[in-house]
């Protein structure tokens, strides 16, 4: 990290999909405004990093995206947001920087090589040695809620090392598992042959103590419902249920994939909510030209509809490519009952926000080109996979206050 500011000028953008890094183009800023260029050797690659609002073309390219910072939104995509942008904040306060003097190509240099995807970034200010020192969640855990709260103005070092570019209101951590869950070290970097890339999240101030279990609990119903989903795991606290934690999917061991948000994408800010489900399975068949993938769209906008998870804004959904161009959507991700803005879906569902039925879910269904009865059958079953709320929230110590909330809203949701 930086110790002393100086405003970044040109940030080179890469590519790292194994060892070696790929050469993309230059981000500049000139007259308070951000220009990029691709590479010549890159355009002949024939590699898309983000063919909807941003095509491989030659010559310089300049933008007016006040809600991205004034840069594209696949570069956007790496920037940390919420409790991530919150801890650099803090630390570089510490060393007497101001954050607010920080343009969007400093903070890229303060995620270097650091972010989800594949992605990278120089100037690069965040240390690129590995570290394998184990790490006590717990201790994480209470240094993040004393920072959210304003108890301390010291960000533990581990908290700024551990922070890549992540994005959400809840601290995460991205943490190095071995495989048999016995050791967690720190994760941002390449792993021991052992070991494996995840994410663990932490409560913020307004969670109560079993957030995690009731996201692990989500988890596991989506897995029934057919969602495609990492593995989870709820690691043991000594102050709660348990963290919740989930395998990466940007990582195949230490093989990198470029991951892209819907919202990156489609160059809409996702803080105010303006996206349909059908934009999204619009999307994604032009994206994966793959009806496979357009159903795993469905099947999720169901679960969301159905589970009451109204957080299903545009950065929770991604695409990810890997090194031959070639493009899916991502597992699901941030699957919790949430209340949403205005208490309606962050997405709507065939033009319904505040109370989706089955009839816009069929409409949803014939948009995205899936035949009545294959859509009904996968209704049914995020239907039976909701109704395991009670049972799978008990077994992972959901208190009974949150259980009975939750099953209460369920019910009417699968009437």
């Amino acid at each position: 990290m930086i110790e002393k500011y100086t405003a970044v000028e040109l940030v080179h953008v890469g590519l790292i999909f194994d060892k070696e890094k790929i050469q993309i183009g230059r981000l500049v800023t000139q007259n308070r405004q951000i220009h990029f260029e691709y590479d010549k050797a890159f355009l002949e690659k024939g590699l898309e990093i983000s063919p909807y609002r941003f095509p491989v073309r030659s010559g310089i390219q300049s933008f007016d995206l006040n809600f991205f910072d004034g840069i594209p939104g696949v570069f956007y995509d790496s920037l940390p947001d919420g409790w991530g942008r919150l801890i650099l904040d803090r630390a570089l306060r510490a060393k007497n920087i101001k954050p607010e003097n920080l343009t969007a190509l400093d903070r890229l240099a303060h995620v270097g090589q650091t972010g989800m995807g594949a992605l990278v970034y120089e100037p690069d200010y965040i240390s690129t040695a590995n570290r394998n020192d184990r790490l006590d969640l717990d201790t994480l855990a209470t240094q993040a809620q004393n920072i959210l709260k304003g108890a301390t103005t010291t960000v533990l070092e581990d908290l700024v090392a551990l922070n890549g570019s992540s994005a959400g209101a809840r601290p995460k951590a991205m943490i190095g598992v071995k495989i048999d869950k016995s050791d967690i070290i720190h994760g941002i970097h390449d792993l021991p042959e052992a070991y494996e890339h995840w994410i663990v999240k932490f409560p913020n101030t307004t969670d109560g103590k079993d957030s995690g279990a009731i996201e692990y609990v989500y988890a596991q119903m989506a897995k029934e419902a057919g969602v495609e989903m990492m593995d989870t795991y709820l690691f043991p606290s000594k102050t709660s249920p348990g963290y919740f934690s989930t395998k990466r999917f940007d990582r195949i061991k230490n093989r990198r994939l470029h991951l892209h948000t819907a919202a990156g994408l489609l160059h809409s800010n996702f803080r105010q909510p303006a996206l349909d489900y059908k934009d999204l399975v619009k999307l994604t068949m032009f994206m994966t030209r793959d009806m496979t993938e357009v159903e795993k769209m469905f099947r999720l906008a169901v679960f969301n509809v159905l589970s009451h998870n109204r957080d299903d804004h545009g950065k929770n959904f991604s695409y990810l490519m890997n090194e031959k161009g070639k493009w899916s959507l991502s597992p699901a991700y941030d699957l919790i009952y949430s209340g949403g803005p205005g208490g309606e879906q962050s997405t709507m569902v065939a033009g319904e926000g505040r109370n989706p039925k089955l009839a816009h879910l069929l409409e949803l269904a014939k948009e995205a080109s899936i035949p009545v009865k294959k859509a009904k059958e996968i209704i049914d079953q995020c239907r039976a996979a909701l109704c395991r709320w009670k049972s799978l929230a008990k077994a992972a110590g959901v208190s009974k206050d949150r259980i009975a909330e939750i099953d209460q809203v369920l019910l009417e949701k699968l009437a």
